[in-house]
Formats: structure tokens, sequence, C-alpha cells
């Protein structure tokens, strides 16, 4: 699911005020300006918490680049700030003060000021300013923006009068929505969007004397103030001032309870009257205005009540805030009730825009204003990757999702919204969260439990901070390595991935459901529906994606043997929601050709929904519905028509809202179409208990990141190791050796974690805590000498440990072919070419997929499949110190070439480098006894198949498959790599004494 985070929506933007032209405007009187920025080398490149300027991005692509470049015009000075950005998501720069310092105080000047080199391109560029809070990335964002329509340098003055509020990137009710200016911690630029550019800017400056009678301004604590029928609302108001000065002229606000759904007399008390702020009140002073509901004993939906403020002598509020009586008496809301019944009484009572905005689903960054969720009935937000809170914390997390969901309790039936999160590998937005190996490693494990208990800690981590829908299990059976998304399946396998499904339990609990509501569980997402991992090399037609989002060929016989069968179990398992495909279907030989999985109504209906009994609803992917030949309105009703329950339009709510209505107003979308996809909708959000606790449960909160949590993902990185070679035992290390580390991925916990870790695309260096794999060696081991380049002296030491792979990836971004290949870069080659040829070495490869190895492996003494570990390095240490023996699998083939691809257990010619299934052992005696040992498996295998009995049946086949590798050793060939992949497919489906028999042939090959 693709999943581009937005800093600031582009409606936010349009909307902001524009930057007054500076010309002479200081007066004689006004104070000499305050330099904040120079540019002239005196403030660094240097990241939180240090003082300095760093960029940012939705992705590896999107920070733009920046230096300090002398130039003759220069402004001010000697030097400039420029730079060049080519930006498709969002990206920027910042000034961040640093942290282990004071804040700075900016209160006693009236604006800031800077200069631009004018591009005349028409683009916005947005202008931030982070007040108040712990430092400055935990601050309020306030903020304007300019258009670059001239040529040439110009300054630009801003009054600070003039900044706005980010109400849309940061927890609701922030820190107190004051611009104090008395505790600033620096400011930050958003680039254009859509096409590479440059820019240049110089001196940035406070300039003049603070205003005072200009800064004044109402807040009140909230915009909707729900209470039950009967007892009173209170409403805060307050005055404040920008620069937290005291007022200099009376502020009145009078205040009326008027409009609304509320009946003045029978369902409130009405009230009236002013309030007074006088001269020399402080910044910040609050009054409260109380109203007061009347009780009756009719059941009734929830009614408004807003208080209209009129101010005099300060900017008013942005909206009035309204009261709302809380829903009653109604059966829908009467938890004891069959969730089927309270959701027929539900859906009666519910309008065509009320159903309409229940199949909605937005981006919450998109939003032109948390008032939309109530106007356009909003049943769902998400998340996308890297949408994240000021600041990215747990606390943040559930503020920010509170808040939305009040502004759902605006409306009519006070349906709560669902939240939505790609939680791919653990809680993978949040800083600080568990990361868990991704999905390849987890199907490297072989290890349902591993699986559940991932699942378990995950739904946890993501609950806690207020989101009860989880967009994984990933369910796709990738076929071709070079996949983007290679590393979200369990394998290559659908066996393997049937074997991993017990995640669902782990996130979801009961296949019934009835676990929903506790604190610790989410709404599972099988996904991607159906047969993404087979699409077909070169069918891609998104941007300059290869494979990822293509067309998937394959006979009826391949498509339910190999892609089909995992989302039978899912749903067996009572996965609660099913995502498709951006992939195209072309099943040869039907005559129809390719069919975009979002308009493929024989398989979202007829199979998923009739055949398989799926009874939870079909969420779209992000912007899918687009891909879908036709108009707008023919995406509408094909998606909607073919099952599509709750689209996601992350941007296009509003359209889609009022499109969607008007198809069904033509008939051309039945209104028993939208009753189903609504049913579907709030039966989840019924199970889920959000009707009786909209709100965030945040007491297993201290939990997330902990050291139990940790253990699990620390044991699941270590059972994901897969051992391909270990010629002379170089593994285990001994404590007693002397250590050399080298490599790019040795130190480097973004590279561990791979893509969707804290952003869409993920990013090397330290973006979120935990371990590397050197530092859990350093743990682990004594004497580690660690030269990422290897340029340090290797004399003295009695191995080497070389840790190389993959940086991070997500999607079609990471297609091979892509401005990515299976080949280890220039500089890990080196650094395993110069290790290797020093002293005996093992190599670690961190990557999402197999890497070709060629003709190092003869160089390479020990090789390990470190795949996608997370942030628990030391569990890879581990199983390199023989704390834990090696236990992993390959979970797809280890091709030889690219020229092999795609190659899978299975195939009729098949000649990997290792095989499926492949993965020595430490710390374990191998058995012995060639045949005459086999035969005697076999027997016992034969035994354990009929009584059923699976425990016995997989000890049995591994130590068949230990024996047989042992003989295989490096001298892999076609002809024992065939029956070696097949026997662990059937070890997979049960058939232990089949297994044991195509071991016995791989080792009558060798």
């Amino acid at each position: 699911m693709r999943r581009t985070a937005l800093l600031v929506s582009a409606t936010l933007l349009t909307g902001l005020l524009p930057f007054a032209v500076a010309g002479p405007a200081s007066g004689a009187d006004d104070p000499a300006p305050v330099p904040v920025d120079n540019f002239e080398g005196e403030i660094p490149f240097a990241n939180p918490p240090a003082e300095g300027i760093f960029t940012w991005g939705s992705d590896t692509d999107d920070p733009p680049t920046l230096e300090l470049a002398a130039r003759d015009d220069a402004p001010q000075g000697e030097k400039v700030l420029s730079g060049t950005y080519d930006i498709s998501g969002y990206g920027g720069f910042t000034h961040d003060f640093a942290f282990d310092k004071p804040a700075h105080d900016w209160s006693a000047s009236k604006g800031i000021r800077f200069w631009w080199d004018g591009r005349n391109n028409g683009k916005k560029v947005n202008f931030e300013l982070k007040d108040g809070g712990a430092n400055g990335e935990a601050s309020e964002l306030w903020t304007t923006s300019f258009t670059d329509d001239w040529t040439g340098w110009k300054q630009l003055e801003i009054p600070f009068t003039d900044f706005t509020y980010r109400t849309d990137y940061q927890p609701v009710g922030g820190i107190d929505q004051i611009l104090g200016l008395t505790e600033m911690w620096g400011y930050a630029l958003t680039l254009p969007v859509g096409g590479a550019d440059q820019f240049a800017m110089d001196g940035v400056e406070l300039y003049g004397k603070a205003d005072q009678a200009l800064r004044a301004n109402v807040v009140t604590d909230a915009a909707v103030h729900p209470v039950k029928e009967g007892r009173s609302a209170a409403v805060k108001i307050t005055v404040a001032t920008t620069g937290s000065a005291p007022i200099e002229e009376p502020v009145t606000v009078a205040y009326e309870t008027a409009g609304g759904t509320g009946e003045s007399g029978k369902d409130y008390t009405p009230v009236e009257g002013e309030l007074t702020f006088p001269a020399g009140t402080a910044s910040g002073t609050s009054r409260t205005v109380t109203v007061a509901t009347l009780r009756d004993k009719a059941g009734e939906n929830a009614e408004t009540v807003p208080l209209k403020l009129t101010v005099t002598g300060a900017k008013a509020p942005a909206e009035n805030p309204q009261v709302v009586i809380d829903a009653h008496g109604l059966p829908y809301l009467d938890a004891k009730l069959p969730v089927k019944k309270r959701v027929a009484d539900l859906l009666s009572r519910m309008s065509l825009a009320e159903k309409a905005g229940q199949m909605t689903q937005a981006e919450r960054g998109a939003l032109t204003t948390p008032g939309d969720i109530a106007s356009y009935d909003l049943g769902s937000l998400l998340s996308g990757g890297g949408s994240t809170p000021t600041p990215n914390t747990p606390e943040a997390w559930a503020k920010m999702i509170d808040g939305f969901q009040l502004r759902a309790q605006a409306t009519r039936f006070q349906i709560p919204l669902i939240y939505g999160v790609d939680a791919v590998h653990g809680h993978n937005n949040l800083v600080g969260a568990t990361i868990m190996p991704h999905n390849i490693g987890i199907g490297a494990t072989r290890d349902p439990q591993v699986a559940y208990e991932a699942g378990k800690v995950t739904a946890a981590e993501v609950r806690a901070t207020g989101i009860p829908w989880d967009f994984a299990p990933c369910l796709c059976v990738t076929r071709d390595e070079r996949w983007g998304r290679t590393y979200e399946s369990f394998g290559e396998d659908p066996a393997l991935v049937e074997s991993m499904e017990t995640v669902i339990q782990g996130l979801q609990g009961a296949p019934s459901g009835k676990d929903l509501k506790r604190n610790d569980k989410v709404l599972a997402t099988a996904k991607h529906f159906v047969a993404d991992g087979g699409t077909e090399y070169g069918s891609s037609t998104t941007g300059t994606y290869t494979i990822d989002q293509g067309i998937t060929k394959v006979t009826r016989q391949e498509l339910e043997a190999v892609h089909l069968a995992p989302y039978q179990d899912a749903v067996d398992r009572g996965v609660g929601t099913v995502m498709p495909s951006y992939s195209s279907l072309d099943i040869l030989g039907d005559s129809e050709g390719p069919v975009k999985m979002h308009a493929d109504a024989a398989m979202i209906n007829g199979v998923l929904k009739d055949r398989m009994g799926f009874d939870g609803f079909v969420i779209s992917d992000w912007q899918a519905i687009d891909q879908i030949p036709g108009d707008y309105a023919s995406d509408v009703r094909t998606s909607v028509n073919a099952g599509l329950d709750m689209i996601m339009v992350p941007y296009a709510y509003k359209d889609f809202h009022k499109t969607l209505s008007d198809e069904v107003t033509a008939g051309r979308i039945s209104g028993k179409r939208i009753d189903d996809a609504v049913s579907r909708i709030l039966t989840q959000k019924f199970k889920l208990g959000l009707f009786e606790k909209p709100y965030a449960d945040t007491s297993g909160a201290s939990a997330i990141g902990s050291a139990k949590h940790r253990a699990v993902a620390r044991e699941a990185a270590a059972e994901s190791q897969v051992l391909l070679k270990n010629a002379g035992g170089v593994l285990p290390l001994k404590k007693s050796q002397k250590v050399y580390v080298a490599g790019s991925n040795a130190d480097d916990i973004g590279n561990q974690a791979g893509g969707w870790t804290i952003t869409w695309q993920g990013s090397s260096g330290k973006i979120t805590d935990g371990t590397t794999i050197l530092e859990g060696m350093r743990k682990a081991g004594s004497a580690v000498t660690y030269s990422k380049d290897a340029s340090a002296p290797t004399d003295g030491h009695d191995v080497g440990v070389v840790v190389v792979g993959e940086t991070p990836y997500a999607e079609g971004i990471g297609d091979v072919g892509n401005g990515n290949d299976l080949a280890f870069s220039a500089a890990d080659r080196a650094a395993v070419d110069k290790v290797c040829g020093a002293m005996k070495c093992a190599v670690l490869i961190v990557s999402g997929r197999p890497q070709l190895v060629g003709d190092q492996l003869g160089d390479i003494d020990a090789l390990v499949a470190s795949w996608l570990p997370g942030t628990e390095g030391d569990g890879v240490a581990d199983v390199l110190y023989g704390k834990r023996a090696f236990t992993g699998q390959l979970p797809l083939t280890w091709p030889k070439s690219e020229a092999q691809l795609p190659i899978n257990v299975g195939d009729a010619s098949y000649d990997p480098q290792f095989p499926y299934g492949w993965g020595l052992t430490t710390l374990t005696s191998v058995p012995g006894g060639g045949t005459s040992a086999l035969k005697a498996l076999a027997v016992a295998a034969a035994v354990a198949e009929k009584a059923g009995s699976e425990t016995a049946g997989r000890a049995i086949v591994t130590k068949a498959r230990l024996l047989v590798q042992q003989k295989m050793g490096q001298t892999i060939t076609a002809a024992s790599a065939k029956p070696f992949a097949d026997a662990d497919h059937l070890l997979l489906t049960g058939r232990y004494g089949q297994a044991v028999a195509k071991l016995t042939a791989a080792y009558r090959a060798v």
C-alpha cells in the first residue's frame, strides 16, 4: 500500500496568508535586527538534538541538497544557503536550536524576515515557526506561505501575527495554541512539490518592535463538547497574545446558544452573556461558559448546540465551539444486544450521505479542516507511512486520534472513526516502538509461534496509541525476487505463508472476533487480494516501477493453488478486513485479459465474499481506484459494485463522497450494495467496542518498546537468521576471539529495519531506538574492532564479520531495474574482498531479498542471510556467538544469477545457489547413518503422518534434512536441490513420509 505522508495538505497551503513584501518598513525607533541565520557557517549542518540545519522528506529522494555557497550578489555577507530539490511527496529543511540549551525569546520583535532569490515559478513555499514545548521536534507549529512570483533577490517580512496554528500535524490542542514567542525552537521551510528546481536564501533575522495592539486572539479549549443528556458542558474561553504580553486594550466576548439541531428550552437551557477581559489581563487567562442540557425520557440521536462567539478587540476563534448532547436510548447504543441487531437498527436510521461517509477513508493530513470529519460523516482516517503527529510519541498519537474521534461525536449518530495504519512489522510509524523482522524473516523462522507473538506485540503497541486497525498482514506469495515488496511476504510457497497466518490471531485474538474489544488487539487486514506476488517482470505501468502493480498471468489452477490458498485460511481465522491489490489479474484461457483487482467483481464478490464466506469489509488501497480505466464516476461505481466496501481516497474524500452519493441517486449503484458495505463496516466497529470506548486506552502504553516486547523481537530476529554456509565451523564465534567487523550494515539501525520504518520508504541511520548488529556483538563478545569500509588495519584479528546488503526501500521504488539490482554495492564488495582475503570471515547479508554472491562465495567461509531483523540486533549476535543455535531456513530460493529469475520451489528446471528450505544449524549434532538412517526416518515419518502428529512429523523431517544438508555441503546441484526444496513444501503440507522420500532422493543425487 503506498503511503506517502503529508507534511501539510495542498488545500491548507492555498489558504495560508502570504508574506508581506518588505521595504524600508522599520521605524526610526525600532530596535536593531536580531540575526538568526547569516549562513556564513555560524550554524552547522547537523541533526537534533544539536543545533543545526537539517533536511527531511517523505522518502530518500525528497530531502533537498543544501550548501553554503559563496555568491557575489549575496544580500548579506559572502555566502547564502542554496540548494536543489525534486520532491514527489514532501521535503524541506529546518533550523532547530540546541535541545540542551534554553529556547530563544523572540517576543520583543514584530516578526521575522529573510532574503529569497526568486525563481518566478509561481509555486508556494511554506514557512513555519516552532513555538513552546520541550524542544524543536516537540513544539507547536505555526505556519504561513509565500508564492515565488518574482525574479532575483527580495527581502520578505512576516509579522508574527500572520502565522496560523497548525492543527493538521500535531496533537489536537497542541501545547496551548498560543504563539507565545518566549520559547522559540527554530523555523522550517517546506519546498514545492512537482518538478526539479533550486533555491537560495540569506539573512534570516528578527525585525521591528512588537506591536502589542495587533496580537490579541481568543481561543477555546475544544471545538466539540460532548455531554450526556441532563448534564452541563463547560466551554473554556481564553484570551491570548502573540508574544505572551498582557493585552493592552479590553477584549469582550459576547456569547449565545443559537442554531444547531438541539431545541432551546427542550433540550438545553439557553445562555447568553458577555465576558470582558480588561486591559492588562495576562495572556492565557480563561473564563468558562456553562451550558446546561435538559433530560427527557425519549431516545434520541445526538443534538448540537452551537455557542456563537462575537469577539471585540481580538481575533475570534477559527470556529465556534459546539455542545453536543449525546445520542441516547436507541437500540444501536445497547451493548447488550447482538451486533447484528445493533447494525440493523443503526443502518435503518442513516441517510445516504451518512452511509457514503462511512465508506470514505481520508488521510489525516489531507483534511482541509478537522470539522470535515463531521461535515462529511467520515467513517475512517489513516496515517500513511511517515504521517505522524508532532512529536512522534505514543502520547501524541493518542491525543491526535482522540481529537479526531471527538469530531466524530458531533455527527448525528456519533459513529466513531476507525483509524488505520500500516504496522507491518511492529508499530513501525512510531519512534521507539518495537520493530520486528519483516515478514520474509518471520517466514525464515518456520515458527508459527514466532509469527503469533510478533502479531501480539504489534497489536498491543498499536492499540495503546488509540489505533484499532492494522493494514497487515501481507499474504502475498512472492514469486520473483526482483519485486520491491519481496520482504513483505512470508515466502514463495503458499504452504509457508499459510503456516505463518497465526499472526492474525496475534493481532485479532479469537477467530470469532470476541477479543477485538480488548485494549491489546486490533483489526487485521489480509492483503493484497489476490496474486500481487505473481506480477510479471516488466508488466508494471506505474511510473518507473518494473514489476510492482503489474500484471499476474496465471492459469486458474495456479491461481487457486498458489495465490488464493492463503486467503481461505485468513477467512477461516476471522480476519476482519481484506485489501485488494493494485495489480491486474490475467487468468490464462478465459479470454478476458488483465483485470484490475479493484475492479474484479468475480474475484471480490464471487470468490472472496461468496465462495470463501468472507464477512468482514473490503478496503481499497491508496488511491487505487484511480487506476481503473474510465472517468472518476466510473472508477467509483466499478469498484463499489465489484465489492469494495470502504475506499481509501486520501486526498479526494470530498469528491468521492459526492460522486458515490450521485451514483446511488442515479441508480448506477444499488441501495442494497451500499447497505451491505456499511453493514460490514459497522459490524467491525461494534466488534471493536468503539461505540462504547471511542477514545484511546493508553494503559498499555508503558509496554511500547519495553524489554518484554523487545525480547520477543530479539527471539524472532535470532530464529530468522539463515546459515547458508559454514566452512570450517567459523560460526559460532568465540568470546576469546578478536573480531574485525566491517560493512555498510553493521552499525545502521535504519538499514537493518528496512522500509516501512518511521517513514514509508524507511531511511538509513539512527531513525529509532534499538540495537545495531555491531552493538549486539559488542555486548555478546569481547574484543571487537569496527571499520565500516575495512580501512582499518586487519592484522591481529582471529576472524572477520562483514555485514553488507541493501538500504531501505518500499514497494515499486525498490523494484529491480528501478535504480536497484541484486548485487552488492562496490563498497560492500570491496569490504568483503579485503576482510575475507585477510582472515577467516563470516558475511551477513542484511536485505529484503536474496543478493547475488557470485564469485565471492568461494572466498567466504560463513554466509548468513540476516534478512531485515528489525531493531533488535542482539538477536543476530545471539546466534553469531552461540547463545542460540542457527535454525532458520530459506523462505525463498536463493538464485545464482538474475538470469534465473523467477525461480521457485516446484519449478521443472531448478538449479539455485541455495534451495528453498536450506538452512544449516549450529550447536546441534547432525544425525549420521546415511541411507539406513533415512529409511528408519521414513518409517517414523509415515507413522507420524498417519497419526496426524505435527510435532513428531516436523522433528523427523528436520533430522532427515540436517543429515542430507551435511552431505550436500557446498556441492549443491540441480539434481539434489529440486527434491530438497520439494521436501520442505511437503513438510509444510503435512506429508511427512513423502518429504523424507524427497530428501532421500536428494541424498542419493549428491
